[in-house]
């Protein structure tokens, strides 16, 4: 299995690449397009600043590179808002692969701390990328988030979370799929998701 993790100025990049590892991947760090266009599939992770990240990707022509890939992509995180239309992170155009805009959280409170740190729980699960990780209880499985920002519930909405509102915590568009959460720092629910993602 070739799997190639875009390169890019994002941090966290490391940690997706250890848990690839303990899933038994070794998988390609790189920002080269025939690299990334020739991997079976293809993660787009990291945490950063929208505007700066767009920055970079265009001028190594990466956003073209990523849009134009066929095989399964997961964003996760920065990767996930990236592959928007529109963040208003810095009032910045992104990849556009999903048709919605990135909003900013708007606490109603002071215990509404910006940004959302923590576990929290996933529902309404949908697509292959959630399978098996509905605990035999039935009870929802939570996963690990940091973020200011995050994607309205939306027609490509796969797994909803909430926190100040509800949000689309997964999207799946095509060969496109994202979380918002950490997968990777996710414990075993992370780690069946990643599984999942590579069983694609």
């Amino acid at each position: 299995m070739n799997i190639a993790i875009v390169k890019y100025n994002a941090g966290n990049v490391y940690s997706v690449v250890n848990a690839l590892k303990r899933l038994g991947v070794d998988p390609l760090l790189t920002d080269d397009a025939v690299a990334l266009r020739k991997a079976d599939k293809v993660l787009f992770p990291g945490q950063g600043e929208a505007k700066g990240a767009m920055e970079y990707l265009h001028q190594r022509h990466l956003d073209e590179v990523i849009c134009s890939l066929t095989q399964p992509v997961l964003g996760i995180c920065i990767g996930q808002q990236l592959l928007c239309k529109h963040s208003e992170e810095g009032d910045t155009d992104c990849l556009g692969v999903f048709d919605v805009t990135v909003r900013r959280f708007q606490p109603n409170n002071h215990s509404e701390k910006v940004p959302a740190m923590g576990w929290n729980k996933l529902t309404d699960l949908k697509t292959s990328l959630m399978n098996h990780i509905v605990r035999e209880d039935e009870s929802a499985p939570y996963v690990y988030f940091v973020h200011s920002y995050y994607v309205p519930l939306c027609p490509y909405t796969i797994a909803t979370a909430n926190y100040i509102l509800p949000y689309s915590a997964a999207l799946n568009k095509d060969n496109f799929y994202t979380t918002q959460f950490h997968p990777e720092k996710s414990g075993d629910v992370g780690e069946r998701i990643l599984k999942n993602f590579i069983e694609l």
